[in-house]
């Protein structure tokens, strides 16, 4: 059989993922994207506590304040541009009120720590190797809030610089969680703002990082899943990616989904997505009018196709998706 493309394959992973035990997902964009289909999907999963981080310092900060339970006060914000923003949070936890900002944060710590000491796995995902130091504090912010570039020294991290810390913390993270399983994956989108070959030398610094991580843990401690690989070698056209030719089409996602469901899940959530995957669909379907009957009666439908899976499936969270159902037959 001629072969049209490259196939790559997906590592053993020496412990599945099921919707009986807490996973969580920190990172870049594509954290966000899987993490956002797993969430539809019911699986009891924590997505991005800090918003989207990019680099492997910022990430680490974020999981050493999870361990440590830091509450965040008003002394952790500065204000720029009418609001009051962490350099520790993407701009989503932003506020004019520094109140309802520091709710925001300290209620998405205090979950994050508290799952990541019971967690079976904790899903990584590094985006980039370049970071920006701020000048003042020497902090490696995770996102410098469109303050100007001046007040950062911006450079790429080494190999070395990445193990190092890594091996400190993922020794706390065992220490604190022994059942803990790390996946780490690379960020397939390209960061084309620092030309083609400086993002070619980030990506290698990450990748090359990472399996020296494996290689000192071993993969019964940390697993690697190739999303980067996957994008640039299965998918090796233009038409996989979206408009701005950096980031993955929403068939590049569906496609890398699959993947990532097939490879990771235990034959159980396998099962009970499959299902789930037949119904979620029906939470995107929008009313053409205010009489409309069949969308009503399609609703409802859903709704209690919904509550038999939750009798057929009681160790699965139904809440959300319920919740949904009830709000889009009330509107």
């Amino acid at each position: 059989m001629i072969k049209f493309r490259t196939e790559v394959e997906i590592p053993r992973f020496a412990k599945k993922m099921g919707y009986r035990h807490q996973s969580l997902m920190i990172g870049s964009c594509f954290a966000e994207n899987i993490g956002g289909i797993l969430e539809e999907l019911c699986f009891p999963i924590k997505v991005n506590p800090f918003g989207i981080l990019y680099n492997p310092v910022s990430i680490a900060n974020s999981l050493q304040i999870l361990i440590t339970g830091k509450k965040f006060t008003e002394k952790d914000l500065f204000y720029s541009n009418g609001l009051y923003n962490s350099f520790f949070h993407h701009s989503r936890f932003s506020d004019p009120d520094p109140v309802k900002a520091l709710e925001q944060i300290n209620a998405q710590t205090d979950e994050a720590s508290a799952i990541l000491k019971n967690c079976h796995h904790l899903f990584i995902t590094f985006g980039t190797s370049w970071v920006f130091k701020h000048k003042i504090s020497g902090m490696i912010v995770s996102n410098c809030h469109k303050l100007p570039s001046a007040n950062f020294d911006r450079y790429r991290l080494s190999i070395s610089q990445i193990t190092e810390n890594w091996i400190l913390l993922i020794n706390e993270m065992i220490s604190l969680n022994p059942n803990l399983h790390l996946v780490f994956t690379i960020s397939p989108i390209r960061h084309l703002k620092d030309g083609a070959h400086e993002n070619q030398l980030s990506k290698s610094t990450l990748l090359l990082a990472v399996d020296e991580l494996i290689s000192f843990y071993g993969t019964d401690v940390i697993s690697y899943f190739p999303s980067y690989e996957l994008m640039l070698d299965e998918l090796r056209d233009y038409r996989f990616y979206a408009g701005d030719m950096s980031h993955p089409s929403e068939v590049a996602i569906g496609f890398m989904r699959e993947k990532f469901i097939a490879s990771i899940l235990d034959k159980e959530a396998i099962t009970v997505s499959a299902e789930l995957e037949k119904i979620v669909p029906a939470l995107k379907h929008k009313k053409l009018n205010d009489n409309d009957e069949n969308y009503n009666s399609f609703i409802e439908n859903q709704l209690e196709k919904t509550h038999q899976l939750q009798i057929k499936y009681p160790f699965v969270n139904f809440e959300k998706m319920i919740k949904k159902f009830h709000k889009k037959r009330a509107d």
